[in-house]
């Protein structure tokens, strides 16, 4: 039995909504500088697995969204996920072949540029410079990686997104 490309679609848009979700989830004071860039890792998984279909469009899109949800400047998130959905096309059939500990680096190095972009922004619009602390979410996400790559390529394996 094979899905329908709507079906499909389905079950990107509910993997990015339920990242979006974890992001706005409330945290204990001491664990929100540790926060994954959830987000950040869904949209990086799903343009590896089908750049076909998630690509920069998608990634200035879960921005936009997520600089509402989260009430920073209108467009800061849509820049730095844009800029990291064209990166990951760009390399996606090099990374695909990576070891997962080879691919958590990869990851490590985006989720870094992303951060990276977000500061740039904050100090075009005179925001304080951010602590230490303010670069310990990529390395969390880096070793989050390969859990999220085997929850996601299953659910992709499950539903037959293609």
């Amino acid at each position: 039995m094979t899905l329908s490309p709507s079906r499909g679609s389905f079950v990107i848009v509910m993997t990015i909504l339920v990242a979006l979700l974890l992001t706005v989830l409330p945290l204990p004071t001491w664990a929100q500088m540790f926060r994954p860039q959830w987000y950040t890792l869904v949209l990086i998984y799903w343009t590896l697995a089908l750049p076909e279909r998630v690509g920069v469009g998608v990634g200035w899109l879960v921005g936009i969204i997520l600089d509402v949800l989260t009430g920073t400047l209108l467009g800061q998130h849509a820049l730095s996920l844009a800029l990291i959905a064209f990166i990951t096309y760009q390399m996606h059939q090099r990374v695909r072949l990576f070891p997962l500990w080879q691919q958590s680096l990869t990851v490590l190095a985006l989720l870094l540029i992303e951060r990276l972009v977000s500061m740039w922004v904050m100090g075009a619009v005179s925001q304080p410079p951010p602590t230490l602390l303010y670069w310990a979410p990529p390395l969390v996400g880096m070793f989050l990686w390969p859990w999220v790559y085997i929850i996601l390529r299953d659910l992709r394996r499950k539903f037959q997104v293609s």
